[in-house]
């Protein structure tokens, strides 16, 4: 039976009818398919009728019935006589469109017939779930078995993240508690250990200014990394200064967060390293000041006098004699 909105679409002045095809056509394709051809039809004679009215309005030049009144009922009757029409005999326009459509239109065959299988809506989809395994609760325990095992085998000498300070007391505990990360980073990589830890010293204000997320949660980013693109992990969102044509800006920004700051050292190196922009600076990785001044014609920062910074805190007698005591790399 068909939809008693549908056949509001054979009253010219009435639209809700077609909004009911649209509906219509995703479920029974071949009645809106031929509702749709009766309608194109329709618009075909409205054209024919309109050319023959066009030919006799030379006749009612100078008839004082003729006005745009009359003309714009007439044409209110002429579209509903056309439409009337398609849906009855009509010219046959209708019928040989469902044929020739029928072929491109999914889920029908040749003929207009449906498709056994195919699926129109949400409804016609398998919604049943798979029986649940019997073994699903040995699976559950063993897998929390295992979990339990690797927090129990978890090396004393591993450094946890609360281990290590979120505020840094002085320059001194700054120094001390992250230059045997950057000892251990420095022999993996080449890059002088002062030198990252004055470089992430100028980034966080010796650890006074570390960038934060909602609630203070810390992101132990000690050198400023931005989150672009090519950033999968977590990211914090801050206000920072930025320097545009040597003028200082404040602007909203993306930074990398870290679970730790051994991985904001490594972050750190592998940022240089997969950069082809840095080439040049880790050439000079064993120059601690030639590698500052590098960075800063790279790019690394906006600051005009970020590399004369770097090294005028590396050569600071409290970093150089820090290092220089400071315990082996933490294992």
């Amino acid at each position: 039976m068909q939809d008693y909105r549908v056949k509001q679409a054979q009253i010219y002045t009435d639209f809700s009818g077609l909004n009911a095809m649209k509906t219509q056509a995703r479920t029974d394709k071949q009645a809106a398919l031929e509702q749709v051809a009766k309608q194109f039809e329709s618009l075909f004679l409205a054209e024919m009728l309109k050319s023959m009215r066009k030919a006799g309005d030379v006749f009612a030049e100078g008839n004082y019935l003729n006005s745009n009144e009359s003309e714009f009922y007439r044409d209110m009757f002429d579209s509903q006589v056309s439409l009337s029409m398609a849906n009855g005999s009509g010219t046959g326009l209708a019928e040989a469109l469902v044929r020739q459509l029928s072929r491109d239109v999914p889920g029908m065959d040749n003929q207009g017939g449906r498709l056994a299988g195919h699926k129109a809506s949400l409804a016609d989809y398998d919604r049943s779930m798979p029986a649940i395994s019997r073994d699903l609760p040995e699976r559950i325990q063993a897998v929390e078995q295992v979990a339990q095992s690797a927090g129990r085998d978890k090396p004393e000498n591993v450094s946890a993240p609360g281990d290590l300070p979120l505020v840094f007391e002085s320059p001194e505990h700054f120094v001390s508690e992250l230059m045997p990360f950057a000892q251990r980073i420095g022999q993996e990589s080449g890059i002088d250990p002062r030198l990252m830890v004055a470089q992430a010293a100028l980034e966080t204000g010796w650890g006074r200014h570390m960038i934060k997320g909602e609630g203070d949660q810390p992101s132990f980013n000690l050198f400023g990394i931005k989150a672009d693109t090519r950033w999968g992990g977590e990211a914090v969102s801050i206000t920072t200064t930025e320097f545009r044509g040597g003028v200082p800006m404040r602007e909203r920004a993306d930074f990398r967060a870290y679970p730790d700051y051994e991985a904001s050292f490594r972050d750190y190196v592998d940022f240089l390293n997969n950069n082809p922009r840095y080439k040049d600076v880790l050439a000079s990785a064993d120059e601690p000041e030639v590698f500052a001044d590098k960075l800063q014609e790279a790019g690394y920062a906006t600051d005009p006098e970020y590399g004369s910074k770097i090294r005028r805190i590396m050569n600071r007698d409290s970093l150089m004699t820090l290092s220089q005591n400071s315990d082996r790399p933490r294992e």
